[in-house]
């Protein structure tokens, strides 16, 4: 059992975790978890399924090899930069493509709206986004990188990724009820496949984690959410997104992106 655990561990945890998660979600419809506690105590128990499986098959040395490329801030600034206003870019380039479509006023269109936010709902998207990164990135595409390219890697868990979250679009918890779930899935593959650009150029867990938290802060600052764009707007923000993860796969490292397996560190 111990044996097959180690051999498939990837896979295993990347079943379990939308299996976890739905089971949460039924939990909150029956009325056994109050909504705090599914809102926040799901991207606990992403991590936590993920730590039990480590610990089972690495012991304590695997966990900390899950938290070691948070510890790596050594990194070209220009990289920290990139991570702070790529999203907030793609956001101006979505904003301004709707300003063409509709005749809108560019500049009455993007507008920060810091009200938006606080500083603690900063500090759970924050939390949050260091919980995923650690569970997406620091593991998943690190692990699977080693089995096949980046590309691939990363696609393969914006796709779980996405089957992790359909249980909050069908229960209307933290995306709108009925969300279309195809744009769903590219917004995950293009986030997932920028996690991987941006961890593959630096190594750097903190990168990742600031990649995003500006891309969670700038659908609430920026009027580009399902919320308070409205789904069109939004959907022309993912697939720029994707699209341009597309671009910078390639561009930045073709070869070693698409046609070879991934070492790491």
């Amino acid at each position: 059992m111990r044996n097959f655990v180690i051999k498939y561990e990837i896979w295993i945890f990347l079943i379990l975790a939308p299996i976890v998660n739905t089971l949460m979600a039924y939990a909150r419809t029956e009325g056994l978890t109050p909504g705090f506690i599914y809102t926040h105590g799901r991207f606990y128990a992403l991590l936590l399924t993920l730590i039990f499986i480590v610990k089972y098959t690495k012991g304590n040395e695997g966990i900390k090899d899950m938290f070691k490329p948070m510890l790596n801030w050594k990194v070209n600034l220009k990289w920290y930069f990139f991570s702070l206003i790529f999203a907030a870019s793609i956001g101006a380039i979505a904003l301004l493509y709707r300003s063409f479509y509709d005749g809108s006023e560019f500049s009455s269109l993007f507008k920060l709206n810091f009200a938006a936010t606080s500083p603690k709902r900063a500090f759970v998207i924050l939390t949050w986004a260091f919980l995923g990164e650690v569970v997406w990135v620091s593991y998943c595409v690190r692990e699977l990188s080693k089995k096949m390219n980046l590309f691939y890697a990363s696609q393969i868990v914006g796709f779980f990724w996405t089957l992790w979250w359909i249980p909050a679009v069908y229960l209307g918890e933290g995306v709108l009820p009925n969300f279309p779930v195809l744009i769903l899935l590219i917004g995950m593959m293009g986030t997932a496949g920028m996690c991987a650009v941006v961890y593959r150029q630096t190594k750097s867990g903190i990168c990742v984690l600031i990649l995003q938290f500006m891309l969670n802060m700038s659908l609430i600052i920026l009027p580009i959410s399902p919320k308070v764009g409205g789904i069109p707007v939004y959907t022309t923000f993912v697939i720029i997104y994707f699209v341009v993860m597309l671009g910078f796969m390639f561009f930045l490292n073709p070869k070693k992106s698409f046609n070879n397996r991934v070492p790491t560190t």
